[in-house]
């Protein structure tokens, strides 16, 4: 069995540096190409016609903090993209005239917050947005003229959660959160919400139920739907008489994603995610093209944009041992043209399988998961190495998200280090059905975390995981567990890597950003309701922050100074108390950042401190920090003497 030591390293900056290319799109009208590229090092949107990729040119001018999310326009006459401040989440919408190059700023506005409420078909140079820049908690609905910057109020919105129109861009739905939990729903008419709601979830819907759009027509409204079940199913709901009909389920996973017919608005094709995403196609020619590409490719393969008349797609393949590469699809020729792969420097780098396992908790329940395996510890491609590793587990943020099957970055880096990597859907985890939701209820730092240790547990047994060896990280709810793990049951792990998470369940509530009050009422019946006694002695008990004095175990926190959602007060206050009770712990701070890092330079320079942190926790190899923290903005506030090369 060969050691790891004879596998190269693989460079921190070819896993978290910036992608040569990522996101490419097609316009609406299939005449240009578009992608994210790097542009003096930072992220930026780049336009080529599609009859000749080569010709391409940089079409903004971001200097600092990487732009991540961009559209199209729907007249193809320009680019759209958000961009926040320092990580604060106060999202602007910019465009970018194609024909003019010129960039303007389509909400400037101080502390606002854009969302999308919705484009058209047919009205193809304006789309609806909320803009909270009159009221902090609610957003008001304007109509925006994408080439002019016109701003017309629509509805002035003083309690709702959100809104949905339809294709002539005419609103037919507000939403709100109702005193159980869940969610009520009311007809828009003329731009009056009606009093009373047509339809309502309770609690336990309210994370697996929402609207999925209308067809172009408007005389079909879209659902995915768990009330009356566990998984959500696809239906199809006469927007006049209410008459329903389903159209997908699945037993084990919610229906997720749609691909829809850019002239009808009709749903073609659906997809499910268990363990691996499936894709499921009601249009036989649709069906065609996903049995087509399946045929082309290793792995999973996904389309990412879609021309107006459809024949153009542009597909992406993730065959998990090599980096991500993105195609162009012409369905009538039946050809497939190499685009971009998005990060070369990849090739010939030991990139290790993904598996996909269930794991059973102590109660029962079944747990999605994913693990990788060091390179050389599994010649048979078992998902079992000949003998035990150290180990990572991995926890995804949230709560209310999952883990899923594809590249992962981190996995790779910590397997190319020494370590098996878990990756655990705990209870209360999405895609599952809502009985998986709503086992998580109320259960922070209680049955959650029962199902990390039970996966811990499980590696073990398996002969996965070293028993003395295993750490535990995660950013957000992740960057709780850690705090958790490392409180509650502090003789699990070895150490633990907190990113970005609350330490103080009462003080995390207390702090929501303004816009997620409307819908603060999940908070308090999912976690506990400060409001009450019962409900505050439920915070308190799963804080971390009341049981610091538990820590024995080495811990390194990072925290964003500008992060909205989990403040930096919660990172700031744990390590006051590990100080005043003469705990070690390192503490790096980011002043350019938020809720994670969008600033490559800056996750770089965490992952080396943190690979350097775990190589003296677990024994595993790591690339020297160098550099790495000097090219960024991070300050390591606290416990510098206790990762390798900082000190």
């Amino acid at each position: 069995m060969p050691s790891i030591d004879q596998f190269p390293l693989i460079p921190r900056d070819a896993l978290f540096g910036n992608p040569s290319r990522a996101m490419g799109k097609i316009s609406p009208d299939g005449q240009w190409l578009s992608w994210l590229a790097p542009h003096e090092d930072v992220l930026n949107i780049w336009l080529a016609p599609a009859s000749d990729p080569t010709a391409a040119k940089v079409m903004t001018q971001s200097t600092e903090r990487p732009i991540q999310q961009y559209m199209w326009s729907p007249d193809s006459g320009s680019l759209l993209y958000i961009q926040d401040k320092g990580g604060d989440e106060n999202f602007l919408l910019y465009g970018v005239n194609i024909a003019t190059g010129e960039e303007t700023s389509l909400t400037p506005f101080e502390n606002t917050r854009v969302d999308i409420v919705g484009g058209s078909e047919s009205i193809r140079d304006t789309i609806l947005i909320g803009l909270n820049n009159r009221d902090p908690q609610y957003h008001d609905v304007h109509r925006l003229n994408l080439n002019t910057g016109k701003l017309d109020l629509v509805l002035e919105n003083n309690g709702y959660a959100g809104f949905m129109a339809d294709d002539t861009l005419t609103l037919r739905m507000a939403l709100r959160q109702n005193d159980a939990g869940g969610t009520d729903y009311f007809r828009v008419i003329d731009n009056v919400v009606e009093e009373e709601p047509f339809t309502a979830t309770e609690m336990e819907d309210s994370l697996t139920t929402n609207p999925a759009g209308y067809t172009h027509d408007g005389q079909t409204l879209y659902w995915l739907d768990s009330r009356g079940r566990n998984t959500a199913a696809l239906y199809a709901e006469d927007a006049a008489s209410g008459e329903r009909r389903l159209i997908a389920q699945d037993d084990k996973a919610d229906i997720g994603g749609t691909l829809r017919n850019s002239k009808t608005g009709e749903i073609e094709a659906y997809s499910v995610n268990y363990l691996k995403t499936e894709w499921t196609a009601i249009n036989p020619e649709l069906g065609e093209a996903f049995a087509f590409l399946q045929s082309q490719f290793e792995g999973e393969v996904g389309v990412s944009s879609r021309s107006d008349d459809d024949r153009t797609w542009i597909v992406w393949n993730d065959p998990l041992t090599a980096s991500t590469s993105t195609y162009i699809y012409d369905r009538d020729a039946g050809t497939l043209t190499p685009f971009y792969v998005s990060r070369p420097e990849l090739e010939g780098m030991p990139l290790q399988p993904m598996h996909t396992v269930e794991i059973t908790a102590r109660d029962g329940l079944t747990l999605p998961s994913y693990l990788t395996l060091p390179a050389g510890t599994d010649s048979a491609q078992s998902g079992r190495p000949a003998s035990p590793v150290p180990m990572m587990l991995l926890v995804h943020g949230g709560p209310w998200a999952r883990d899923g099957y594809g590249f992962n970055s981190i996995h790779q880096m910590l397997a190319n280090r020494g370590y098996a990597v878990l990756s655990t859907n705990f209870r209360g985890s999405t895609g599952f059905g809502k009985n998986f939701i709503n086992a998580g209820n109320k259960q922070w730092g209680l049955a959650m975390h029962d199902d990390l240790i039970d996966a811990v547990n499980w590696a073990i047994d398996q002969g996965i995981a070293v028993a003395d060896q295993v750490a535990i990280m995660g950013g957000s709810y992740g960057g709780y567990s850690t705090l958790a793990g490392l409180t509650f049951t502090p003789e699990t792990f070895a150490c633990g890597v907190d990113i970005v998470g609350p330490s103080n369940l009462e003080t995390l509530l207390e702090t929501i950003p303004p816009y997620w009050a409307p819908m603060v009422k999940t908070f308090h019946e999912r976690m506990g309701n400060p409001e009450t006694e019962e409900g505050l002695a439920l915070l308190k008990a799963a804080s971390p922050l009341y049981k610091a004095d538990q820590i024995t175990k080495p811990l390194l926190i990072a925290q964003g100074a500008n992060d909205p959602r989990v403040k930096q007060a919660e990172s700031d206050q744990i390590v006051s108390a590990m100080k005043s009770a003469n705990i070690p712990v390192t503490y790096v701070l980011y002043p350019d950042e938020g809720h994670g890092f969008a600033r490559p330079v800056n996750s770089i320079s965490f992952f080396a401190i943190a690979e350097n942190f775990l190589a003296e926790c677990l024994g595993g190899r790591a690339e020297p920090v160098g550099d790495a923290l000097a090219a960024s903005t991070g300050e390591i506030v606290e416990g510098a003497q206790h990762v390798q090369g900082l000190g």
